[in-house]
């Protein structure tokens, strides 16, 4: 199966301009966690997440209006290419420790977003039980390796 039968297409985006709340604003309406952010070509030139608009919100001590994404987002993004298996772009998940790939198209331009989610729906919903059980191990897996904190616990 290709990761353009599972991946979510049209995700929300954001530009390079864009600020903080704009991403925020994006991820309440959708119910999603990550927003792509492109450049005035469509490519993908990072990411932010939920968490990332947090830790801003935080350190920044300012609206989330006044912090541009620039500051905040992940620039070294790990995509996966549309035409990939989803099983190549669950491996890329599980060694970039990473919940979500940005899916490009035609030379780099965003043509949806994966998640572990739309991985584990899939593991569930297509092939029955037989194909589940073993897909279901490494998607485990995955999960176990990016749900593992980066550092322990800072709270003594």
């Amino acid at each position: 199966m290709q990761v353009k039968d599972v991946m979510t297409h049209s995700p929300g985006t954001c530009g390079v301009r864009d600020s903080a709340n704009d991403a925020a604003r994006i991820m309440w309406e959708r119910d999603c966690g990550a927003v792509p952010v492109i450049d005035q070509s469509g490519c993908v030139v990072g990411i932010v997440t939920d968490r990332d608009i947090c830790m801003a919100a935080y350190f920044h001590g300012t609206p989330l209006s006044s912090i541009p994404l620039t500051a905040i987002m992940s620039r070294e993004v790990c995509t996966c290419e549309e035409q990939q298996d989803v099983t190549e772009a669950e491996r890329l998940m599980r060694v970039r420790r990473v919940r979500r790939l940005p899916v490009t198209a035609n030379g780099g331009s965003l043509a949806g977003i994966v998640s572990l989610s739309d991985l584990a729906q899939t593991v569930s919903d297509v092939g029955g039980l037989e194909r589940a059980r073993g897909d279901s191990r490494e998607l485990l897996e995955t999960l176990t390796v990016v749900s593992e904190p980066r550092h322990r616990s800072r709270v003594s």
